[in-house]
């Protein structure tokens, strides 16, 4: 599988937040379902100095890069409006 690191940050106006909090338990369940999958390696919320949700981390590996668009595409925080920068680059989980 391809591996992938996944910075996702969040829109800035000010519903954004409670947009993430509406959605969350929707993607909080999908992520479950990657991770019984084994798509998913790690992950969570990144945050401000104040300990706000700001935007998400994620580790994740896919077959291929097209399943990995079509995961993100589908995922809550993308179809809910709440992640707004997504930058996806190929990774290397360290094998220590």
């Amino acid at each position: 599988m391809k591996q992938y690191v996944l910075t996702a940050f969040d829109h800035t106006d000010t519903d954004a937040i409670q947009r993430r909090l509406d959605v969350r338990p929707l993607h909080v369940e999908r992520v479950k379902q990657l991770k019984a999958s084994g798509n998913f390696i790690v992950g969570g919320a990144m945050l401000n100095d104040n300990g706000d949700m700001i935007g998400s981390t994620m580790i994740v590996q896919f077959d291929s890069d097209d399943e990995l668009e079509q995961w993100k595409q589908s995922d809550p925080y993308v179809t809910g409006g709440v992640w707004d920068k997504i930058e996806v680059r190929p990774f290397k989980v360290a094998n220590v």
